[in-house]
């Protein structure tokens, strides 16, 4: 296998340091999946699937050299939301349909445009995933009894706030053990994982002094079992594979954001360097086999995968034996899981929630007070008060709107021309008076995109009031970064406009962009290219050599070029004549 190079030169010491980075992440992940998937609405064992089967798998097909997959807090608002509304069987179609599209997006090496999806909206539903894990977990935090989901958050807190007279003194004993477990032990034992101190810790003072007292994980899903689920199929036909497309196109998307992500820290981290479309193609083919062992949607874990560097991973191998370590400690240990008590797991989520929030980053973009600011807010509200499909789709619709806007905004079209006191003759809007002009030739500088969202700047009162256009007029087009189609035929309908009155159309400056799309379309080849030009100062020389009436130039004081007293001199000399 031709990822399989990240090997060269691999030997005992590594494959020592792979096994030990492998177990201790393999002991972090167990209490994270399970959390995971209980605040996913499944029971606590798919989480301990989905570790088992998606992290081996992405670690063995993906582009990270130390990428470690599994469930996340970032699928937990989307992965309950459709199990509240089309339940358990429909999430695995989702799960396996999702991983389809991540497949097709790295084969169509669509991995550097997911890059490109605006801050403002990952930090905003970022912090909106993370205010809805934390007010998902409060009910448990506080061992609060007949609380009911919903996918509304309002309607979540309606349930706290009506059933906090069920406030179990016991569980939050527990959860109160497991938080202080989870802030103390990275500063007392920082190599000991701190969710396993904390469920162990937990889980003891449950068993010897609230026997009984609080809900656990047995007492709410059964006895995990010992062993993966059988092989099967989900349900796969037409019907729901149409009712659950855009689901997994979502799950797809936020799966590719945080897969990448995880693996740019990587190779921050590690100095290596990932391969985007190919780690997009191992998280879909992990997530196409999760759901087959009854497991859930699955990406990479920046956590996890910080952990696994620092602990000396040095190969995939790593990622692998993680899987291993925890189906291992699945087969020997399955029956002591059920005894954890739901109020433990809890501080956890809260934690993750606090870590993933992005809130430096949200309060930063907060304080622009801009366009950025206005896409972070309304993402953030809608993640926490609607859904995150509806939050993505807005964000990046407000996004793209508030972007053509200020592109448009930044369009500008003035007259300029050369300025006397330049030695090098650069042109300048503010030498331009009444009393100093061309009427023969208009120079023109033309700034910002000519694009769909954009006016025609050649159509507005100020530049039809400025040039006669049956004279030569020059366009400087380096301030110009980009032409579309529509720019493309602003620019067709103006040089209509100039030859049908008799004047002559010059381009001067033009980028690489502008000047692909103009010979694309054959607008250079209509305009020739006699008539486009590097230099300004080379248009202008031409334009006064070759699209000047000379007889014109009797008698004009203007003096708008240096060249215009030896004109107006020989129009003179030849009127006398």
């Amino acid at each position: 296998m031709k990822g399989w190079g990240r090997l060269e030169g691999y030997g005992k010491g590594d494959l020592k340091r792979d096994l030990i980075a492998g177990c201790i992440v393999g002991i972090i992940a167990i209490p994270l999946g399970m959390a995971f998937a209980i605040a996913s609405g499944v029971k606590p064992e798919t989480g301990i699937y989905t570790t088992i089967v998606a992290g081996i798998l992405i670690s063995l097909l993906g582009g990270s050299k130390f990428q470690i997959g599994g469930p996340t807090g970032a699928f937990i608002p989307i992965l309950l939301a459709i199990v509240l509304q089309y339940g358990y069987d429909k999430l695995l179609v989702a799960g396996f349909l999702a991983g389809i599209f991540l497949v097709l997006m790295g084969a169509l090496k669509l991995g550097a445009l997911i890059k490109f999806i605006p801050k403002p909206v990952t930090v905003g539903f970022t912090a909106g995933i993370a205010v809805t894990i934390f007010a998902g977990q409060i009910g448990s935090f506080l061992g609060l009894s007949g609380l009911k989901r919903h996918e509304s958050f309002l309607l979540n807190m309606k349930e706290l706030a009506v059933h906090i007279g069920t406030l179990n003194p016991y569980a939050v004993a527990v959860a109160g053990i497991c938080l202080a477990s989870l802030l103390l032990v990275p500063r007392v034992l920082p190599k000991i994982p701190p969710s396993l101190v904390g469920l162990l810790l937990s889980t003891l003072a449950a068993v010897s002094f609230f026997d009984g007292e609080v809900a656990t994980i047995g007492s709410a899903y059964g006895s995990i079992p010992a062993s993966l689920p059988s092989f099967r199929l989900p349900d796969l036909s037409w019907d729901n594979i149409v009712l659950m497309t855009r689901p997994a196109l979502i799950i797809a998307l936020l799966g590719g954001i945080e897969s990448l992500l995880s693996a740019v820290v990587a190779d921050g981290m590690s100095g290596s360097r990932h391969n985007s479309n190919r780690e997009l193609i191992g998280q879909g083919i992990a997530n196409m086999a999760a759901p087959l062992f009854g497991g859930i949607p699955a990406t990479g874990a920046i956590a996890r995968t910080a952990t696994n560097i620092k602990n000396g991973a040095v190969s995939p191998l790593s990622g692998i034996v993680h899987g291993l370590a925890v189906l291992l400690i699945l087969v020997l240990l399955a029956p002591y899981a059920s005894a954890i008590p739901l109020a433990a797991m809890a501080p956890i989520l809260m934690l993750v929630a606090w870590n993933m929030s992005e809130r430096r980053a949200f309060a930063k973009l907060l304080k622009l007070r801009g366009s950025d600011s206005l896409v972070l807010v309304v993402t953030f509200v809608l993640t926490v008060f609607t859904t995150l499909t509806t939050a993505v789709e807005a964000g990046l619709a407000l996004a793209v709107l508030l972007f053509v806007k200020r592109m448009a905004g930044e369009q500008r079209l003035d007259k300029v021309l050369p300025d006397r006191e330049s030695r090098r003759g650069k042109v300048a809007a503010d030498v331009v008076a009444a009393d100093r002009d061309c009427p023969q030739l208009g120079i023109f500088s033309v700034r910002g995109a000519l694009f769909f969202g954009a006016r025609n700047p050649f159509e507005t009162p100020d530049f039809l009031a400025a040039h006669d256009l049956s004279g030569a007029l020059l366009l400087r087009m380096g301030g110009v970064p980009l032409i579309d189609a529509s720019g493309e035929a602003t620019l067709q309908g103006l040089l209509k406009r100039v030859r049908a009155s008799g004047g002559t159309l010059l381009l001067s400056g033009l980028q690489p962009q502008p000047r692909r799309m103009l010979e694309k379309t054959g607008f250079l080849a209509e305009l020739g290219e006699e008539r486009c030009f590097a230099r300004t100062g080379a248009a202008i020389d031409a334009a006064l050599a070759e699209h000047i009436e000379a007889p014109a130039c009797a008698g004009c004081r203007m003096g708008a070029f240096r060249e215009c007293e030896g004109l107006c001199r020989a129009a003179e000399a030849g009127n006398a004549s």
